[in-house]
């Protein structure tokens, strides 16, 4: 006997669809269609992602200490990886959760992951063009999806161990693939020779791989981790609590593990304080404060876990965290109805996550290109208000077009585009 029609609508961001369930399923609220309240859980948690990115890219530098501080550190770096994170798990709709699928539908499934990539590479370069302050990290998504694609038949437990191997090899080949490109002028023959390059003005296919901000080569177990996570049966008793739990563990792991090695193995600590230009390399085992390496990187870098040194112990702690974040936004939609309410706003944020994303950064170019408005010192406390206004003018406003709208406005574009798909035989 077949099972019961599948009705999807795939739409939002660099990821970010959305199953749009039958007329029947959608008249109940949250606590009687487990499927929709999953849907709005991971767009919390989404939601919760891009203001996370917000406030590293406006907000005050984390060296403000005190509360604000603190909670500005747990989200830098953090919210990128939350977000690459529910990527993952919204390719696995695209590619037909719960049952992959096959034949034509699947190709032109893949059909549409591609032409979502094409196009979030071209707004990234787009947005980089802008010259503003923010690191975009769409071009490396499309990257990424265009990477993954061909894992999305794989189930869960395939999707594991996927992320994990890569979480452990991949930072080890990027430190090994970085020393290469310091040590000689290879790169720049392979940059002569990139199309990609020459388009865009940029390092092309060796940036969004190994150089860049966000080298997928590193980011790319975050998408592999949503991944396995999409394809659970995320209905099922006592999963949310699994899930909550592998990412304390994995949290613990990560981080508690780089401070291990950073105080047991010999001159690790000393060596990370000599080749960052941040902070105390007692830091660096969870903070950014530590910095970056200038000139040469040691092999120690690799024992630090602060969330943009693409480390292995970095990976693990990052995606132990994304997954506490997910595992309760999900709980908080199945059981706190009155919280769910109240967190209306920013589920509506992560419904339009490209839209408030690509809008925040035009915004900041505006206001210092156009209006000439001095950038604010992210070192004083006055950039709070700055945040506080961006982030109260994304809810605002995806809040009154959602009710409206089923998609946001690039959201929708994104829809329109990946129709071309259907022509696929």
């Amino acid at each position: 006997m077949a099972g019961p029609p599948r009705e999807r609508e795939v739409e939002r961001v660099a990821g970010a669809p959305r199953e749009v369930q039958p007329a029947a399923v959608r008249a109940h609220g949250p606590g009687d269609a487990p499927s929709t309240g999953r849907l709005i859980g991971v767009d919390l948690a989404r939601g919760l992602a891009v203001l996370g990115m917000f406030s590293a890219h406006i907000g005050p530098d984390v060296t403000v200490g005190g509360p604000v501080g603190f909670v500005l550190e747990t989200a830098r770096g953090r919210s990128s990886a939350l977000f690459a994170l529910l990527a993952g798990f919204s390719l696995v709709i695209i590619t037909g959760r719960p049952h992959p699928l096959t034949g034509r539908p699947g190709r032109q499934a893949v059909a549409r992951v591609a032409i979502r990539a094409g196009v979030l590479v071209v707004l990234g370069y787009a947005l980089t063009a802008l010259d503003t302050p923010v690191n975009v990290i769409l071009s490396y998504y499309g990257l990424i999806f265009l990477a993954v694609v061909p894992l999305y038949r794989l189930r869960a437990g395939p999707l594991a161990l996927v992320a994990a191997a890569g979480a452990v090899v991949l930072p080890q080949l990027l430190y090994v693939l970085r020393q290469a490109i310091e040590g000689g002028d290879w790169a720049d023959t392979v940059t002569a020779w990139d199309p990609l390059a020459r388009l865009s003005g940029s390092g092309g296919f060796t940036e969004l791989l190994v150089t860049g901000d966000y080298p997928a080569l590193t980011w790319t177990p975050f998408v592999v981790a949503g991944m396995a996570i999409a394809k659970l049966d995320l209905h099922r008793p006592g999963i949310r609590s699994r899930l909550a739990v592998t990412g304390c563990g994995l949290a613990v792991l990560g981080y508690g593990g780089s401070w291990l090695a950073l105080h047991l193995v010999p001159g690790a600590l000393a060596s990370v304080g000599a080749a960052a230009d941040g902070g105390s390399p007692g830091s660096a085992w969870w903070s950014d404060t530590v910095g970056t390496p200038e000139g040469h990187t040691p092999l120690a870098w690799l024992l630090v876990a602060a969330p943009h040194s693409q480390t292995t112990f970095s990976l693990v702690g990052n995606t132990g965290v994304a997954v506490v974040i997910l595992a309760a936004c999900l709980a908080v939609v199945a059981g706190l109805p009155r919280l769910t309410r109240a967190a209306t706003p920013v589920v509506a944020v992560g419904r339009m996550a490209l839209t408030a994303y690509v809008l925040h950064i035009v915004a900041l170019w505006f206001f210092d290109e156009v209006w000439y408005v001095p950038a604010v010192d992210s070192d004083a406390m006055n950039a709070l208000p700055v945040l506080v206004g961006f982030a109260a003018a994304a809810i605002l406003l995806a809040t009154l077009w959602t009710r409206r709208f089923r998609r946001g406005p690039l959201e929708q574009a994104l829809h329109a585009v990946t129709r071309a798909a259907r022509y696929v035989e």
